[in-house]
C-alpha cells in the first residue's frame, strides 16, 4: 500500500490534488493503519514552502510560453526569415540595375547559383560533411529530383514574365504554397488540416489584393513587365501584341513552374534531416548554374561585366543573400511539415512591401495594406494552432476517464493490504499495480507519439 500511494501520489499532486484527497479515504481501516505505522504525509499545501511559493511569476510564465511558441516554431520561422532575405536579394538586384544597363536573367540566375555552389560546397569540405557531392546513399535520387525540380521553379516565372504580368506571374507563382500542402499530403502521408488549407486559401487572397492581377483589377500596361527595374517585354514594343497563344503557353509554364517548385519543396520535406542542408543546396545550385550556362549558349546572351565597384558589391550580395536564404530556407523545410512550411512562403511579399517602402518610397494601397495583414494573420494563425494542438496532446485528463480508474486502483490497493494482514492469503506479485497500469493505458497511450503534424 504505501509504495502504490506514493508512486499515484508522485503522479496526481502536480495536476489534481483535489482528486486525490477526495479517495483518500475510500478505505478506512487502510488509512488508520497507515497513522499507526507513521505519521499522514503533510498535504502540498501545508508543506514548509508550500505550492503556492513554487508558482511562477507572471513573467517567468510568459518566458515559458514564448519559448515553447518558439521551439514548437522553428521550421515557419526559418522560412519566414528566408523569404526576408529572398526580399533582400530583389532589393540588391533593384539597385544594381539603378546603377548600370540591366543584367540579363540567366546571367542573374547563373551568379547567385555560383555563389551558393561555391559556398556550399567549402562548408562541407571545411567542416567534413560525408559525401559532399553526390550526398548520403539512399536519398540521392531525391537529392537530384530536388535540383531538377527546382531549376524548372526558376524556369517558369522567369519565361511566363515574358508574356505575363508580373502581378498576373505574382499570383501563378503562389500557387506552390497550396500545391506544396496537398501534395505532401498525398506523398509524405503528412496530416493537413482543414485548419491549414484554409490559412493557404487565405493567404492566395493576400497576394491576389497585393499583386491585383490583370485579370481581375485592371488591364496590362507596360510597366507590368518589368521585376526588378528589368523589361521582361523587351520582346514586343506595345504589351496588347501579346497573342492569346502565347499568353496560353506563358500560363501553362508558369503552371510548370508552380509544379518544379512543389517537387522542390516536397522532396527537401521528404529527406528532412537524412540530409545535410548543403547536399540540397549543392544539388540545386549546380544543376541550375549547368542549365543557365547552356540556356545563354542558346540564346546567344551577351555577358554584363561589372563595371564599377558598386555594380560588383551588388552582384555580390545577391549571391551572399540568395545563399543565406536558401540555407534559412532548406534547414526549415527539413524542420516543417511540407503543409505547414509552405504558409511562410507566402510573407515573401509582406517583406517586399515592406522593403519597398523604405528603399524606394513606393507608395502602399490600401488593398496592400488588407492582403498584408491577411497574410500576416493566417501565418499566425497556423502557428498558434501547433502549439495549442501540442500542449493538448501532452496534457493528462485525469478527470474524463481516469476516474474510475483512479477508484479501481485504491480499492485493489486496499484489498491487497487486507491480504498481507491475512496469513492465508499471499499478496499477488503485481496486485497493486494492475489496476494502475490498466487505469493509465487510457491516459497516456498515445502520449509523446513521434508524429509529423
Amino acid at each position: 500500500m504505501p509504495s502504490f500511494m506514493s508512486s499515484r501520489s508522485a503522479f496526481l499532486a502536480p495536476t489534481t490534488p483535489d482528486v486525490l484527497d477526495s479517495h483518500l479515504t475510500v478505505n478506512p481501516a487502510s488509512t488508520s493503519s497507515c497513522n499507526t505505522a507513521s505519521d499522514p504525509p503533510t498535504p502540498p499545501e501545508e508543506t514548509a514552502n508550500g505550492v503556492l511559493d513554487h508558482t511562477p511569476s507572471f513573467w517567468q510564465a510568459w518566458q515559458h510560453s514564448v519559448a515553447e511558441t518558439l521551439k514548437a516554431n522553428t521550421g515557419l520561422l526559418l522560412i519566414a526569415a528566408a523569404q526576408a532575405f529572398f526580399s533582400m536579394m530583389n532589393v540588391a538586384v533593384k539597385i544594381l540595375n539603378s546603377i548600370d544597363p540591366p543584367v540579363p536573367t540567366l546571367e542573374l540566375i547563373f551568379v547567385r547559383m555560383f555563389v551558393t555552389y561555391v559556398f556550399s560546397l567549402i562548408y562541407m569540405l571545411a567542416t567534413g560533411v560525408p559525401d559532399p557531392v553526390l550526398g548520403p546513399k539512399g536519398i540521392r535520387l531525391l537529392l537530384a529530383f530536388r535540383g531538377f525540380s527546382g531549376f524548372f521553379g526558376l524556369f517558369g516565372i522567369y519565361y511566363s514574365l515574358q508574356f505575363l504580368s508580373l502581378s498576373d506571374a505574382t499570383v501563378l507563382t503562389f500557387l506552390a504554397p497550396l500545391c506544396t500542402g496537398i501534395a505532401g499530403a498525398i506523398f509524405l502521408k503528412e496530416k493537413y488540416t482543414k485548419a491549414q488549407a484554409a490559412a493557404s486559401l487565405c493567404s492566395l487572397v493576400g497576394v491576389i489584393l497585393i499583386a491585383r492581377p490583370t485579370f481581375l483589377f485592371k488591364q496590362p500596361t507596360r510597366s507590368d513587365f518589368t521585376i526588378n527595374d528589368y523589361d521582361f517585354s523587351f520582346a514586343h514594343e506595345d504589351t496588347n501584341k501579346v497573342t492569346p497563344e502565347q499568353r496560353l503557353i506563358a500560363v501553362c509554364v508558369a503552371m510548370l513552374g508552380v509544379f518544379g517548385a512543389t517537387g522542390a519543396y516536397v522532396s527537401i520535406a521528404a529527406m528532412g534531416k537524412r540530409a545535410h542542408p548543403m547536399h540540397a543546396m549543392l544539388s540545386f545550385s549546380s544543376q541550375s548554374v549547368i542549365a543557365a550556362v547552356i540556356g545563354m549558349t542558346i540564346q546567344k546572351t551577351n555577358v554584363v561585366i561589372p563595371t564599377k565597384v558598386e555594380w560588383a558589391g551588388m552582384l555580390v550580395m545577391i549571391g551572399v543573400f540568395g545563399f543565406v536564404a536558401q540555407t534559412l530556407l532548406t534547414m526549415g523545410l527539413q524542420r516543417e511539415t511540407a503543409g505547414r512550411g509552405s504558409i511562410a512562403i507566402y510573407t515573401q511579399l509582406v517583406f517586399a512591401s515592406i522593403f519597398e517602402r523604405v528603399f524606394f518610397q513606393a507608395e502602399t494601397s490600401f488593398l496592400s495594406v488588407t492582403g498584408t495583414f491577411i497574410i500576416v494573420s493566417s501565418a499566425l494563425y497556423v502557428a498558434i494552432t501547433k502549439q495549442r494542438a501540442q500542449q493538448a496532446k501532452n496534457t493528462v485528463k485525469l478527470r474524463g476517464a481516469s476516474e474510475a480508474a483512479l477508484e479501481e486502483g485504491l480499492l485493489s490497493a486496499a484489498s491487497a493490504d487486507e491480504q498481507n494482514q491475512n496469513p492465508k492469503h499471499k499478496p499477488h506479485p503485481a496486485g497493486d499495480m494492475t489496476a494502475l497500469n490498466k487505469g493509465d493505458t487510457g491516459a497516456l497511450g498515445s502520449q509523446d507519439r513521434p508524429e509529423r503534424s
